[in-house]
């Protein structure tokens, strides 16, 4: 019995903190994810948007991830409950001026687009203060089980909140759907503020170099830490090919194959199942295998499951054959990607974590504006 309950306690949601902090991703993934159906929606039904506009609008979304340097060094800087609280504030009001203007009849293409801009920016601040504050809220042994327990909820929160979007958009319209959004931010701003954990205090500003000076130290830190170094490196080229691919799979499925609607977002539904499957047993996985080999092996799967896209014909054995494909990619890509972050977290210096997942942000995130402008 009492060996039980010291496992039991050593698990992460053991921690109010990190009980706190998942909340807080939870309900931003799930508001985001109505967002991300709501404001396209909103372009082009009812503010008449071009195909140009559309993707302009994807474009300004996505390019804020080119600069998330400068939010890792921000994030290693200054306390990040505060910057976790201000991005989620920020998003909030950036939204209410959304159904604020089209209630007004003021509502243009360009004021969504730089909603796009500011949601972008806010993301990537979160992000970087998020992520980089996980290790001082779990110990270094619940980094995986915490990791796995924020990817399962991620994929959980993006697929609930797509379905909610779509629900919502037609039940009360695209504009009033992205207050649920706002909504969302509210409360993970409030989640945050209750949160209690140490922070390490930081050095007076007159103590520090500029923040150009920050970025460069943190590059160069990643740079020369060798196992931080690989695993970047290699998710990077992974994920510029999959960037790549992901630019064409619904339209090659929906108008090459022949696949309906209903159809693709049975598929889709699929391969999210497979990436929760993954988040939570990626602890288990890396506990027999290994964590290194867990992260190889995902690397390894996802550019294999795209083979039976290139195979594949129109018809209903295809659509189960690409189904289970997603769902195979996806589970160990989330097995992966949990494997890689708790991996780097851990090896990573205090001081440097925010600049560490800015780097693999740029690297990873930061080429995908250029990808879709590319083709």
């Amino acid at each position: 019995m009492t060996v039980v309950a010291q496992d039991a306690k050593a698990t992460a949601w053991s921690r109010p903190a990190f009980r706190f902090l998942l909340g807080s991703e939870a309900v931003t993934l799930s508001g985001s994810a109505v967002s991300a159906v709501a404001l396209p929606a909103l372009a082009v039904l009812e503010l008449r948007a071009s195909t140009t506009e559309v993707a302009v609008l994807a474009f300004l979304g996505q390019l804020p991830n080119a600069v998330a340097l400068w939010a890792g060094a921000l994030s290693d800087r200054h306390p990040k409950r505060p910057q976790l609280i201000a991005s989620d504030l920020v998003a909030a009001g950036a939204l209410m001026t959304v159904p604020a203007a089209a209630l007004a009849g003021a509502l243009t293409v360009g004021q969504l687009c730089a909603v796009a801009i500011v949601l972008g920016a806010a993301k990537v601040v979160h992000d970087a203060a998020a992520i980089s504050l996980l290790p001082a809220v779990v110990d270094p042994d619940q980094l995986q089980d915490a990791n796995a327990k924020l990817g399962a909820a991620s994929s959980v929160a993006d697929s609930a909140g797509t379905n909610a979007g779509a629900a919502l958009v037609g039940a009360v319209g695209p504009a009033r759907s992205v207050l649920v959004d706002a909504v969302s931010f509210l409360v993970s701003a409030v989640l945050i503020w209750r949160m209690r954990v140490p922070e390490a205090a930081t050095a007076p500003d007159v103590a520090r170099p500029g923040l150009a000076r920050d970025i460069a130290d943190g590059v160069r830190y990643v740079a020369r830490q060798p196992t931080i170094r690989t695993v970047i490196a290699a998710l990077s080229t992974l994920s510029f090919g999959l960037a790549i691919m992901n630019t064409y799979w619904a339209y090659y499925l929906l108008d090459r194959l022949g696949a309906s609607p209903s159809a693709f977002g049975v598929i889709m539904g699929i391969g999210g199942a497979g990436g929760v499957a993954g988040a939570l047993l990626a602890p288990k996985i890396a506990a027999r295998i290994g964590i290194g080999p867990t992260i190889i092996v995902g690397f390894a799967v996802s550019p294999l499951t795209q083979v039976p896209l290139l195979l594949a014909g129109p018809g209903l054995r295809w659509q189960v054959v690409l189904a289970a494909a997603l769902a195979g990619q996806l589970f160990w890509a989330t097995a992966s990607g949990t494997s890689q972050r708790s991996l780097r977290q851990a090896v990573c210096d205090p001081d440097f974590q925010g600049r560490m997942q800015s780097a693999s942000t740029t690297l990873t995130a930061g080429a995908r504006p250029l990808v879709g402008s590319a083709f």
